[in-house]
């Protein structure tokens, strides 16, 4: 069985796989090929080793904690950031008076590729308009 290009080229266990899960089945194919795991980078990760693999274990699962733990913080504070009415995403390619303009020109029949011209912006920003 073949290794990826990925699998020989990652020097950190967080490049190589996305989760625990991910790492494990990594780690059983090489096995099942006949093939220890190490890592480059940190000496420990080493699957030839019941301590290389004990370390494995139980540092890949602090790794899906941590991960859970961005995630839940990242969420907190989208959650927080929309209670204060605060925008979330890609700035807003118009003003707020250039969108009431916009609006006013579409809504007297003007095309929304013209309108789109005079601000600098695609069609579809004016049309997406409410």
């Amino acid at each position: 069985m073949r290794l990826t290009d990925i699998e020989q080229q990652a020097t950190h266990i967080d490049l190589l796989a996305r989760s625990t899960f991910d790492l494990f089945a990594i780690v059983k194919r090489n096995a099942d090929a006949g093939a220890e795991f190490r890592s480059l980078a940190e000496r420990w990760a080493d699957t030839g080793t019941s301590t290389g693999r004990l370390m494995l274990a139980v540092l890949g699962g602090l790794v899906d904690v941590e991960w859970d733990l961005v995630r839940t913080r990242t969420a907190e504070g989208r959650a927080r950031a929309k209670l204060r009415d605060k925008h979330m995403g890609r700035p807003l390619k118009l003003t707020v008076e250039q969108r009431l303009g916009a609006l006013a020109r579409r809504e007297a029949g003007e095309a929304p590729a013209e309108i789109a011209r005079s601000y600098n912006v695609g069609r579809m920003t004016i049309t997406r308009l409410k």
